[in-house]
């Protein structure tokens, strides 16, 4: 009667057919109410991928693969790889139609390459090719240096990340312009400092000037360059020439730092000594060459004997070498003053001898309790610039010379 009551209730409309639909009721088994559940939505799957452009094309028996350079979609991701295609990689735009890869080279489109979570640990990884997403545009890159602030923008002093030719260019700002740190983290452009290095994504579009402009889509910063370049502010160090490298002790001779050093110096060098070029890219240790130009920062303890010793915390390595020769300083009417001639080799041929030009930016290393005064009869080790005057003899500018001997100076017994 219960069941009647309620089927009654719940069709109170139909009040004039109660009896029929009672009866009805009493035939039937009613139905259990399943309780409604939230709906769970399966778990969303994050798939890698690059933003770039198609960089390298290969295409063997080993099978089809591009490398595409340029960033990381996320923090995380690559900023270059290397993609095989196979069978079930898609290249299609972004409404879904299929676009022809030769086109995409061609014309440089740019390019979100999707890749599965499986890559290698190598430079650059290495990784299968799931989805390529042809965009409608291209655009340029830059990995360089902040080398100063205006009302402008920035200017970066680099090199084209694609072409690898040097780039000079005025970077701006704008409302849609991506900026991170090192760490995938959003900045403010006021956090961008002198010194940072960083890779920026601009174009096609720039202003003709010298250096051109241009808006920036996306900019990565290193802001810990920042503190780099404080620490080598403070840190002793020596502007100079690498004049030997054997079994990890290095010895440089050049100018003092501003802030401290010494003009000669023998350094250790080890896994924990940061080796760098003038861009900041990594270097080993094959760099550490004799002649090489470096700027070396060590501590400011050092063992004071002569030379001074300490460890290499941080070397510089600037592009150029300098010449070396050896021999000894004789009398000659080729020189006089600001100059020495040098019998090269200590021998009698001449053909190879040479005249040294001296200044003031010239480093000589005498003997201990010797004088820095060159004279005849001295033996010595210089380093001199790269141009020589094509004359008999050859005229160049001496940069560094280690006196090896001096006549003049007793040695102890």
């Amino acid at each position: 009667m219960k069941k009647m009551n309620k089927t009654i209730a719940a069709v109170s409309v139909l009040a004039m057919t109660a009896l029929p639909i009672a009866a009805f009721a009493q035939t039937q088994p009613v139905d259990t109410i399943q309780p409604i559940s939230a709906q769970i939505q399966p778990e969303s799957k994050v798939v890698p991928a690059t933003m770039g452009l198609i960089t390298e094309f290969q295409n063997d028996q080993s099978g089809k693969f591009i490398t595409v350079t340029g960033r990381g979609l996320a923090a995380t991701d690559q900023s270059e790889i290397i993609l095989s295609i196979t069978k079930d990689t898609k290249i299609i735009d972004a409404k879904g139609k299929t676009v022809p890869l030769k086109t995409v080279i061609d014309e440089k489109r740019v390019v979100k390459a999707f890749y599965g979570p499986n890559i290698t640990k190598s430079l650059p990884a290495r990784g299968t090719l799931l989805t390529l997403v042809v965009q409608d545009y291209t655009f340029t890159a830059i990995d360089g240096t902040v080398d100063s602030l205006s009302k402008a923008g920035f200017l970066v002093k680099g090199t084209d990340t694609y072409s690898g030719n040097d780039q000079e260019i005025i970077l701006r700002v704008g409302d849609q312009t991506k900026l991170l740190d090192q760490n995938g983290n959003p900045i403010t452009e006021d956090k961008i400092q002198s010194g940072m290095t960083l890779r920026a994504f601009y174009g096609p579009e720039v202003m003709e000037s010298f250096p051109v402009q241009a808006v920036a889509s996306y900019i990565r910063v290193n802001t810990e360059i920042a503190e780099e370049n404080e620490a080598e502010q403070e840190a002793p160090g020596t502007d100079g020439i690498i004049t030997s490298y054997n079994d990890g002790k290095m010895t440089v001779a050049g100018h003092p730092l501003e802030q401290g050093g010494t003009n000669y110096i023998i350094l250790s060098v080890d896994e924990a000594t940061q080796i760098v070029d003038e861009e900041g890219n990594v270097l080993n240790k094959e760099a550490l060459k004799e002649g090489a130009y470096v700027q070396a920062f060590y501590p400011q303890v050092m063992i004071m004997i002569y030379p001074a010793q300490s460890h290499a915390d941080k070397i510089i390595v600037r592009k150029g070498e300098a010449p070396k020769v050896e021999g000894t300083i004789e009398a000659s009417d080729f020189a006089g003053e600001g100059k020495v001639y040098v019998n090269v080799g200590s021998d009698s041929v001449k053909e190879n001898d040479i005249v040294l030009n001296l200044s003031d930016d010239t480093v000589i290393i005498p003997v201990i309790g010797g004088d820095t005064v060159l004279k005849p009869g001295m033996k010595i080790t210089a380093f001199h610039s790269m141009v020589m005057a094509l004359s008999m003899p050859g005229i160049t500018n001496a940069e560094v010379i280690l006196v090896q001997e001096d006549p003049s100076v007793s040695l102890p017994e």
